[in-house]
């Protein structure tokens, strides 16, 4: 026999799922009122509640707790599992969820929200498909949501039948049938949904404010990349600094080596193209041009931040209108500020802003650069 305290219209924090004829805590989301209680267990069959004897349709429970408040007793027969501790998982969000449009989650009510760029603790991944996480910044009692493995599934749009474990289809204060749920995938073989190219959750780490050794600009044409870079540069030359990029073009007239390209020859550059020398490099004209590492490496080695303005090269990308979504759609999950250059000024001073920011507050970063 189990007490809990319940106020009404309070959610317990747990799903149960019928299992050979009887009602099973499926369950326990961390931090909710039953978890802190810690008096059930995943695992627990429900027998009774308040004295009366719960039958195998999840409805009846439903109703005997959806109402009930101050004491209510549950006769049980125990699983003898013990709750885990939470894990210390972070990841940074790269979508959109809403539980309330998914029809494939347990239960919509103990399912999290949560938008691309938050970072949440997962605190159980015991389900192949249902992840328990909370978020950092606000704590609290955790919620559902989708696994990396299905998320990315509903992504890829793999052809086939999948129908998920049974997920323990009833929470208090939800009405559910016990029905197994499916999902319809169609194959596609577009490399852009390739199960490993899909960004969904990453795996982040916190770490103390530290020096900035780049800075990237990257958009559209005609967006205003150059200008701010050239107003940063001459700004304060000796905490700012550029790279020359390097050419196999013959030099104009008037033109010398380094002031605005480093000339060579384009054997050199195609050998060190192959060797992996160049940060980024394309051919216009009949000529290449690129960013060799070692001229970054010169800038930052000199104890300056080095400012690239980066112009991502795509055939299919025409005008500025189309490129910028394309670029956010492809790359976003690598900015840390995206500016919408309407006024030179106050896009330098929100730049100037954001550098500052990094510079002195903890962030969080992917854990390949931390491990």
């Amino acid at each position: 026999m189990v007490g809990i305290r319940k106020v009404a219209g309070e959610h317990l924090g747990v799903t149960f799922r019928v299992e050979a004829g009887e009602l099973v805590i499926a369950r326990i989301l961390h931090g909710g009122m039953i978890d802190q209680q810690g008096l059930l267990h995943a695992g627990d069959i429900i027998k009774e509640v308040n004295g009366k004897e719960v039958v195998e349709d999840p409805r009846v429970l439903q109703e005997m707790l959806q109402d009930a408040s101050g004491s209510v007793v549950l006769k049980i027969l125990p699983s003898y599992q013990e709750g885990h501790e939470p894990g210390q998982v972070f990841v940074k969000c790269h979508y959109d969820y809403d539980p309330a449009n998914d029809n494939l989650i347990p239960c919509k009510e103990a399912g999290l929200k949560f938008y691309t760029g938050d970072i949440l603790q997962i605190v159980n991944q015991d389900d192949l498909n249902w992840w328990q996480a909370r978020r950092c910044v606000e704590g609290g009692s955790a919620g559902l949501i989708p696994s990396q493995l299905l998320e990315e599934k509903r992504k890829a749009f793999v052809k086939r039948d999948v129908e998920l474990a049974p997920p323990g289809n009833l929470c208090t204060g939800v009405a559910g049938k016990n029905k197994k749920k499916k999902m319809m995938y169609l194959t596609t073989k577009n490399a852009e949904f390739d199960r490993h190219e899909l960004l969904i959750y990453e795996d982040v780490a916190k770490v103390p404010p530290f020096r900035r050794k780049t800075l990237v600009l990257i958009g559209a044409l005609g967006v205003g990349r150059r200008s701010l870079k050239n107003k940063l540069l001459l700004s304060d030359p000796q905490h700012y600094g550029t790279t020359f990029p390097h050419t196999s073009r013959k030099p104009k007239l008037g033109e010398r080596d380094g002031q605005m390209y480093a000339f060579t020859s384009r054997s050199k550059m195609e050998a060190d193209i192959k060797n992996g020398r160049y940060l980024e490099h394309g051919e216009y004209d009949g000529n290449l041009y690129g960013t060799k590492m070692d001229s970054i490496h010169e800038v930052v080695e000199a104890g300056r931040i080095c400012v690239l303005d980066a112009n991502p090269q795509d055939s299919e990308l025409k005008r500025t209108v189309d490129e910028s979504p394309r670029i956010q759609t492809a790359y976003g999950h690598y900015f840390d500020l995206t500016i919408v250059n309407d006024n030179l000024d106050e896009s330098y001073r929100n730049l100037k802003a954001a550098l500052e920011k990094v510079s002195a507050t903890q962030h969080w970063v992917p854990v390949t650069w931390v491990f």
